[in-house]
């Protein structure tokens, strides 16, 4: 098997895992999960959803999501940042294509490549990564998880 073939199983594997891991979140109206990986290696982990101490409730009472709520990515970022560990080179997989301000972060944090399972309504932060140099990987996983 070549190289690109293993990659490609590689990233739909991690993104269906990061699709289970969203099913941690606490939000109603879109539930996102992402990992880190390094080196063949999960070295972080998110899903969108409140602080830290805060209610896990993501929506109002008009089903608007609270401002305060964080991204997945987000999430995978800060924690990595609070560890030993560090996303130089990593690869982020996300269920959905990350925001301008995930984008923002995902620059600045080192992580070189980005594998997304689903597009976020703006593609601006997709731009902001590729004018960045990062690679944007964007993977079509079925119902059952497969490619």
């Amino acid at each position: 098997m070549n190289e690109n073939r293993k990659q490609e199983i590689l990233d739909q594997r991690y993104l269906r895992m990061a699709r289970i891991w969203a099913e941690n979140s606490y939000c109603k109206r879109r539930q996102v999960g992402a990992l880190l990986v390094k080196d063949g290696a999960i070295i972080s982990d998110g899903f969108n959803g409140t602080p830290s101490g805060f209610e896990n409730v993501c929506e109002d009472e008009n089903n608007v999501s609270k401002p305060y709520v964080l991204h997945a990515e987000a999430n995978a970022i800060t924690k990595i940042a609070r560890s030993s560990q560090n996303s130089d080179g990593a690869t982020l997989y996300v269920t959905a294509s990350p925001c301008i301000d995930c984008a923002k972060l995902i620059i600045q944090s080192g992580i070189r490549r980005v594998v997304y399972g689903e597009n976020y309504r703006l593609d601006d932060g997709i731009r902001l990564l590729q004018r960045a140099g990062i690679e944007t990987t964007y993977v079509n996983l079925d119902e059952d998880g497969q490619q």
